[in-house]
């Protein structure tokens, strides 16, 4: 069995992670606070997401132009 975690390869990228989470929240509408943010909705939390993944995308392909 194994155990996953969550933590980023390059712990200096937890700020920039989190930046890009509040403006991917801010484009979908959800407010974010700093710190624990438990009180979101599923769907809130899924729209946040793949808002993320949206972006993380486009850029890949833009990079591969």
């Amino acid at each position: 069995m194994s155990k996953t975690s969550n933590k980023l390869v390059n712990p200096n990228a937890r700020d920039a992670m989190d930046r890009f989470k509040m403006e991917a929240a801010s484009q979908v509408g959800v407010t974010l606070k700093q710190g624990y943010n438990g009180d979101l909705t599923s769907k809130q939390a899924g729209s946040i997401g793949g808002q993320m993944v949206k972006k993380m995308i486009e850029a890949y392909e833009n990079g591969m132009q």
